[in-house]
């Protein structure tokens, strides 16, 4: 008691000196809080990059087997082959994707289905201004005698995940909205096909597939395609003579036509970058064809979340270098001041003080200032913290809400619609902080506080192994 209470008085005596200790503690914490805000902060974008561009998985060729299978000197053949496995990517059954989604590596899934039909409505015909015939030619092209003409693309998709045009804003609502129920007979139509033919929204339209069943479908939503600069002068847009639909719609058409030729193409959404390799090997295991393989959007995601990254290993390394130079300083200092106050030590040990108490002494006045400065120092830093974090985020933020605002124009939903609060694939989920312990938590600061206490112990070191070396007689003498 008397060795606490005696540091206290040498505390208030030497008020110059323990205020600037005071001072450099409280700027070192504050920057350590603001520094472990930063990182934090980078922590929660990349979290929100990571969810921005999440691990898809689809399901394509394998290049290496259609190269390895392909014989220059029969060519014919080697086509035949190859046309072959592209059909078999393009041909996947739902029951199929069910079975591959069916695993503790996905998260979630959809796909698209797209199938040849014809219209009771006129087709958009594609020429250009010199009326050279259509650049993109018809599918139907190659069809064998015999085969009924399609002049339409019915395209259908599992969900507003899978609507990857709209995402992207390569397609765009113009007048009414993307359909909200995949289970209905809704459709949306080119902006261009629409003019051509005098149809609105609310009008029906007929479908007619290979066998001559007839669908009606009716239009809640026309769209426009962005314009593509490198395509030159076309009078139609590709996407002209595109219909869309849900693929609920187009599964309903192959149950009244089992020969319906259908295009599917699903994707899964992993867990984690990690599980790519095992999911590859399930689907192996439950009958993937060897001429098919797995690909992702691995480097998409790794090269989304390096810049931050960087920003996180330079939080870490000014967090290191900042601890480093603080303990420096506090150790000079303390040598000064143990230099300064020798004639006081002789003094307590020539009336008997121990050496051990006189050590105590000098390290409990150091942590008593050291402790007040750091409470002041992480408040400060915790307080500082918010507006910095934020002001790192700012554009992440306002991109994140701008990308998410367009894609809504993009499927036609008003602000007010419910789809708002949908988080898309390829748009961040940024928000800002709204307190304190959201970038400085409880957790922090206790950490803070050990880390700022532990290096007040180690710079006392310093006054420690002094005490020990000084000779009270030798102090006295030198003094007078």
């Amino acid at each position: 008691m008397y060795i606490l209470k005696n540091a206290i008085t040498s505390i208030t005596r030497n008020k110059g000196r323990n205020i600037l200790i005071g001072i450099i503690i409280m700027i070192i914490s504050a920057s350590v809080a603001v520094t472990l805000a930063i990182n934090n902060t980078a922590s929660s974008l990349i979290k929100s990059y990571k969810e921005k561009y999440q691990v898809e998985a689809t399901i394509s060729i394998n290049r290496e087997n259609m190269m390895k299978d392909f014989n220059p000197e029969d060519k014919e053949n080697s086509k035949s082959n190859m046309k072959e496995m592209f059909s078999l990517a393009n041909n996947i059954s739902v029951s199929d994707i069910e079975k591959y989604a069916d695993s503790k590596y996905v998260k979630s899934y959809y796909y698209t289905q797209t199938v040849r039909v014809n219209a009771n409505i006129e087709k958009a015909e594609m020429t250009s201004n010199n009326d050279m015939l259509d650049k993109r030619k018809d599918d139907n092209d190659d069809n064998k005698e015999g085969e009924t003409t399609t002049d339409f693309n019915l395209k259908g998709y599992s969900s507003y995940d899978a609507m990857s045009e709209f995402v992207s804003g390569n397609y765009k609502i113009t007048d009414g909205e993307v359909f909200e129920d995949f289970d209905s007979n809704k459709c949306l139509i080119n902006i261009e096909l629409a003019t051509l033919n005098n149809l609105k929204i609310g009008d029906t339209i007929t479908v007619i597939d290979t066998a001559s069943n007839t669908y009606d479908l009716v239009i809640s939503g026309i769209y426009e395609e962005k314009e593509d600069t490198d395509s030159g002068m076309k009078m139609f847009a590709n996407s002209a003579n595109t219909i869309i639909t849900s693929t609920n719609f187009i599964t309903k058409m192959s149950e009244t036509n089992q020969d319906l030729a259908i295009t599917t193409n699903p994707t899964f959404i992993l867990t984690s970058s990690s599980v790519v390799d095992k999911f590859s090997s399930e689907l192996t295991s439950k009958g993937l064809n060897e001429n098919l393989t797995v690909q992702t959007n691995l480097d998409q995601v790794e090269n989304a979340t390096s810049t931050i990254s960087n920003v996180k290993t330079f939080a870490v390394t000014f967090l290191i270098i900042t601890l480093i130079i603080g303990a420096v300083v506090l150790l000079i200092i303390n040598m000064i001041n143990i230099r300064e106050r020798k004639y006081e030590i002789g003094v307590l040990r020539t009336i008997g003080m121990k050496k051990s108490k006189v050590c105590l002494q000098f390290v409990l006045e150091l942590l008593i200032v050291a402790f007040a400065s750091l409470l002041l120092g992480a408040f400060t830093g915790a307080m500082i913290s918010v507006p910095v974090s934020n002001s790192l985020l700012k554009n992440e933020i306002t991109d994140s809400q701008e990308s998410n605002n367009n894609i809504q124009e993009n499927f036609g939903h008003g602000s007010s619609n419910k789809q708002n609060d949908r988080k898309f694939n390829g748009v961040a989920n940024v928000e800002a902080f709204d307190s304190i312990n959201a970038t400085v938590d409880m957790k922090v600061l206790l950490e803070l506080l050990g880390i700022g206490l532990s290096l007040t112990l180690i710079s006392s070191l310093s006054a420690i192994l002094s005490i020990e070396k000084f000779s009270p007689l030798t102090i006295l003498k030198e003094r007078s």
